[in-house]
Protein backbone atom coordinates (compact mmCIF):
# COMPACT_ATOMS: atom_id res chain seq x y z
CA UNK A 1 0.00 0.00 0.00
CA UNK A 2 1.13 3.42 -0.74
CA UNK A 3 1.51 5.86 2.07
CA UNK A 4 -0.39 9.08 2.00
CA UNK A 5 1.65 12.16 1.68
CA UNK A 6 1.62 14.26 4.82
CA UNK A 7 1.14 17.94 4.52
CA UNK A 8 3.47 19.92 6.69
CA UNK A 9 1.74 22.90 8.16
CA UNK A 10 4.02 25.60 9.49
CA UNK A 11 2.98 27.06 12.77
CA UNK A 12 3.20 30.80 13.06
CA UNK A 13 6.15 31.93 15.14
CA UNK A 14 5.39 33.69 18.38
CA UNK A 15 6.88 37.10 18.70
CA UNK A 16 8.49 37.77 22.04
CA UNK A 17 9.20 41.30 22.95
CA UNK A 18 11.57 42.01 25.82
CA UNK A 19 10.78 45.12 27.81
CA UNK A 20 13.37 45.85 30.49
CA UNK A 21 12.23 47.26 33.78
CA UNK A 22 13.25 50.75 34.69
CA UNK A 23 16.59 50.93 36.44
CA UNK A 24 16.67 53.32 39.36
CA UNK A 25 20.29 54.41 39.71
CA UNK A 26 19.71 56.31 42.96
CA UNK A 27 18.13 53.28 44.66
CA UNK A 28 20.94 51.02 43.44
CA UNK A 29 23.62 53.35 44.82
CA UNK A 30 21.79 53.74 48.16
CA UNK A 31 21.51 49.95 48.53
CA UNK A 32 25.17 49.49 47.66
CA UNK A 33 26.35 52.16 50.12
CA UNK A 34 24.07 50.77 52.83
CA UNK A 35 25.41 47.24 52.26
CA UNK A 36 28.99 48.49 52.50
CA UNK A 37 28.30 50.35 55.74
CA UNK A 38 26.59 47.31 57.24
CA UNK A 39 29.58 45.15 56.24
CA UNK A 40 32.04 47.54 57.87
CA UNK A 41 30.00 47.74 61.08
CA UNK A 42 29.79 43.94 61.10
CA UNK A 43 33.59 43.75 60.83
CA UNK A 44 33.99 46.15 63.76
CA UNK A 45 31.57 44.05 65.83
CA UNK A 46 33.50 40.91 64.90
CA UNK A 47 36.76 42.40 66.17
CA UNK A 48 35.11 43.71 69.36
CA UNK A 49 33.35 40.45 70.17
CA UNK A 50 36.54 38.52 69.38
CA UNK A 51 38.51 40.63 71.86
CA UNK A 52 35.86 40.23 74.58
CA UNK A 53 35.59 36.49 73.90
CA UNK A 54 39.37 36.12 74.02
CA UNK A 55 39.54 37.92 77.35
CA UNK A 56 36.77 35.69 78.73
CA UNK A 57 38.58 32.57 77.51
CA UNK A 58 41.93 33.76 78.87
CA UNK A 59 40.37 34.40 82.30
CA UNK A 60 38.77 30.96 82.19
CA UNK A 61 41.98 29.15 81.24
CA UNK A 62 44.01 31.05 83.83
CA UNK A 63 41.67 30.38 86.75
CA UNK A 64 40.87 26.75 85.99
CA UNK A 65 37.36 27.40 84.65
CA UNK A 66 37.88 25.81 81.26
CA UNK A 67 34.16 25.97 80.45
CA UNK A 68 34.17 29.76 79.89
CA UNK A 69 34.84 29.22 76.19
CA UNK A 70 31.17 28.21 75.98
CA UNK A 71 30.19 31.63 77.33
CA UNK A 72 32.38 33.31 74.70
CA UNK A 73 30.81 31.20 71.95
CA UNK A 74 27.29 31.97 73.15
CA UNK A 75 28.19 35.66 73.30
CA UNK A 76 29.33 35.68 69.68
CA UNK A 77 26.22 33.86 68.45
CA UNK A 78 23.99 36.08 70.62
CA UNK A 79 25.45 39.23 69.12
CA UNK A 80 25.04 37.74 65.66
CA UNK A 81 21.37 37.01 66.36
CA UNK A 82 20.85 40.57 67.60
CA UNK A 83 22.74 42.13 64.67
CA UNK A 84 19.68 43.38 62.71
CA UNK A 85 18.26 45.04 65.82
CA UNK A 86 21.64 46.55 66.74
CA UNK A 87 22.09 47.87 63.21
CA UNK A 88 18.62 49.40 63.16
CA UNK A 89 19.29 51.07 66.54
CA UNK A 90 22.48 52.53 65.08
CA UNK A 91 20.50 54.06 62.21
CA UNK A 92 21.31 51.56 59.47
CA UNK A 93 18.67 49.77 57.44
CA UNK A 94 19.53 46.07 57.33
CA UNK A 95 16.36 45.39 55.33
CA UNK A 96 17.93 47.21 52.36
CA UNK A 97 20.74 44.64 52.27
CA UNK A 98 20.05 41.45 50.32
CA UNK A 99 19.69 38.27 52.34
CA UNK A 100 22.69 36.66 50.59
CA UNK A 101 24.87 39.61 51.57
CA UNK A 102 23.66 39.47 55.18
CA UNK A 103 24.45 35.75 55.37
CA UNK A 104 27.93 36.57 54.05
CA UNK A 105 28.25 39.32 56.67
CA UNK A 106 27.27 36.87 59.41
CA UNK A 107 29.84 34.31 58.26
CA UNK A 108 32.57 36.94 58.04
CA UNK A 109 31.61 38.16 61.52
CA UNK A 110 31.87 34.66 63.00
CA UNK A 111 35.20 33.92 61.29
CA UNK A 112 36.68 37.25 62.37
CA UNK A 113 35.43 36.89 65.94
CA UNK A 114 36.94 33.39 66.15
CA UNK A 115 40.26 34.50 64.66
CA UNK A 116 40.59 37.50 66.99
CA UNK A 117 39.59 35.36 69.98
CA UNK A 118 42.29 32.80 69.15
CA UNK A 119 44.90 35.53 68.73
CA UNK A 120 43.94 37.13 72.06
CA UNK A 121 44.13 33.80 73.87
CA UNK A 122 47.41 32.76 72.21
CA UNK A 123 49.37 35.89 71.29
CA UNK A 124 52.04 34.92 68.77
CA UNK A 125 54.70 37.52 69.71
CA UNK A 126 54.98 36.69 73.42
CA UNK A 127 55.42 33.00 72.68
CA UNK A 128 58.40 33.73 70.44
CA UNK A 129 60.09 36.07 72.92
CA UNK A 130 59.96 33.78 75.95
Amino acid sequence: MAKKRRLIVEEPEENYEFTPTEFNVREFILKDISGTKVCLVTLVFGVAVGIVGGIICKIGFGSGMNWLWIVATLLSFGVMAMMPRILSLMGFRPDMVESKSMIGNYLIYLALALAVCIIVVNPPITELLS
